[in-house]
C-alpha cells in the first residue's frame, strides 16, 4: 500500500474511524472522513492535526442514499477516484428483544444495515465503472452467532455479514473486492452505554477488548494487502461463535458461564472508570 490511494471513511468523530484517518493520513493517502456529528469530526481533525490538503470533513447521514451519492461524487473530483470505502459507522444499545421500542429497531437496521447497504451501492457503481476499489465493511462477532441482550444488534450485524459476503462474489469479477471484517468488542465509546446494562454482559465476555489500533492494523495490513472475503478477530473466538452457531444448542450451555465472566468484565470497568 505504498501509493496514494484515496479513501471514504464513516464514523470518524470517534472510535475505530477517527484512530484509523490519522493513521491512514500519517501513510500519506487522502482521506474523505464523514460522520453524522460534524461539529465532533471538525473538532477531531484540529486536535490531531489532520492536513487539510489531503482531507475532506463532511456531514453524512448513512441512512441517506442521496447524501452517499454525492458524498463518493465529491470524493472523487476532489482527490481524483474512489479507492477504498470503510464502512465503520455503527450504533448499538443492549436490552431484551421484547422490550425494544420500534424506533430502536429502525435506528439499528437504519445506521447499521441500510447504511452499510446504500454506501456499498454507492462506491460500486464508481468502483465498477473505474474496474478497481475496495469496500471494507465493519460487521461484527455478533454476525457469526446469535448473541442475547444485543438481539437487534447482532441480527442487523448478521445483516451486513450476509450482504458483504454475498457482494464479494458479484463485485469481484469487475475488480472490486469487498472484505468483511468481524471483530469482538472494541474499547470506543460505543461500549460506554452499555457497561451499565445487564443485557449487555455477553458483549464484555471477551478475557480482552479490542483496541482501536487493532482495528487500524487489521485494515491496514491484512484487509487492504491480502483482501479476504472475511476476517474475524479474534480467530479463535470467531471459530467458537461459528460452532455455537452451527449448533444452537451450545449456547444453552455455554452461555451462562460467558455471561458471568461478561459482568465480571462490567463490573471491573465500571470500577476502572470511576
Amino acid at each position: 500500500m505504498d501509493q496514494r490511494q484515496t479513501f471514504l471513511l464513516t464514523g470518524c468523530a470517534g472510535g475505530i474511524g477517527r484512530h484509523l484517518t490519522s493513521s491512514l493520513l500519517a501513510r500519506g493517502h487522502c482521506v474523505y472522513a464523514t460522520d453524522i456529528n460534524l461539529v465532533g469530526l471538525a473538532r477531531e481533525g484540529r486536535e490531531h492535526g489532520w492536513p487539510v490538503d489531503r482531507t475532506l470533513l463532511r456531514q453524512l447521514d448513512v441512512r441517506d442514499p442521496a447524501a452517499w451519492a454525492e458524498a463518493v461524487e465529491e470524493a472523487c473530483k476532489a482527490f481524483g477516484e474512489l479507492d477504498v470505502l470503510v464502512n465503520i459507522a455503527g450504533h448499538m444499545l443492549a436490552g431484551w428483544s421484547h422490550d425494544a421500542p420500534a424506533e430502536e429497531v429502525d435506528r439499528h437496521f437504519d445506521i447499521n444495515a441500510k447504511g452499510v447497504i446504500f454506501g456499498t451501492q454507492a462506491a460500486a457503481r464508481r468502483m465498477v465503472r473505474q474496474g478497481h476499489g475496495q469496500i471494507i465493511n465493519i460487521a461484527s462477532m455478533a454476525a457469526l452467532a446469535p448473541i442475547p441482550g444485543i438481539a437487534l444488534y447482532a441480527a442487523s450485524k448478521h445483516a451486513v455479514r450476509a450482504f458483504s459476503l454475498a457482494c464479494a462474489q458479484e463485485l469481484r469479477p469487475f475488480g472490486v473486492y469487498v472484505p468483511v471484517i468481524c471483530p469482538d468488542a472494541v474499547d470506543t465509546p460505543l461500549l460506554v452505554p452499555q457497561m451499565n446494562l445487564d443485557a449487555a454482559a455477553l458483549v464484555f465476555s471477551s478475557p480482552k477488548l479490542l483496541s482501536v489500533e487493532d482495528l487500524a492494523r487489521c485494515v491496514i495490513n491484512h484487509a487492504l494487502t491480502r483482501r479476504p472475503a472475511e476476517i474475524v478477530l479474534p480467530a479463535y473466538r470467531g471459530w467458537l461463535a461459528k460452532l455455537t452457531n452451527c449448533i444452537p444448542s451450545l449456547a444453552f450451555y455455554l452461555g451462562p458461564f460467558f455471561r458471568n465472566r461478561g459482568l465480571h468484565h462490567q463490573s471491573q470497568l465500571k470500577s476502572a472508570l470511576k
